[in-house]
């Protein structure tokens, strides 16, 4: 399977194929305007060669009410399995102004 579509899978399916986490700037929304986010990096679809240059479908920006937030895919597969834990994913969803 390529990274892409693996990427597209765990992100499709927050809390499932990776650990999600958000900063304090999404943290601290009304929970509605959380819920809304977390729906839109699930149905973020519009990679480009501008915005994904490597082809993974590891990073996107996201509007919503009129604040940019970014989210990315990080692997730390190879870092836990040196320590003796499984592959991990994470996905990080953030304020712009925190990355």
């Amino acid at each position: 399977m390529s990274k892409a579509k693996f990427n597209d899978q765990i992100r499709k399916a927050l809390d499932v194929g990776c650990m999600f986490v958000q900063t304090c700037g999404v943290s601290e929304l009304p929970p509605e305007k959380q819920s809304e986010l977390r729906e839109k990096v699930e149905m973020f679809d519009t990679f480009t060669e501008e915005n994904d240059p490597y082809g993974e479908h590891d990073f996107g920006k996201i509007i919503q009410d009129g604040v940019d937030y970014f989210w990315k895919i990080d692997d730390y597969g190879e870092d836990y399995k040196e320590h003796g834990a499984t592959h991990r994913n994470i996905l990080t969803l953030m304020t712009a102004s925190e990355y």
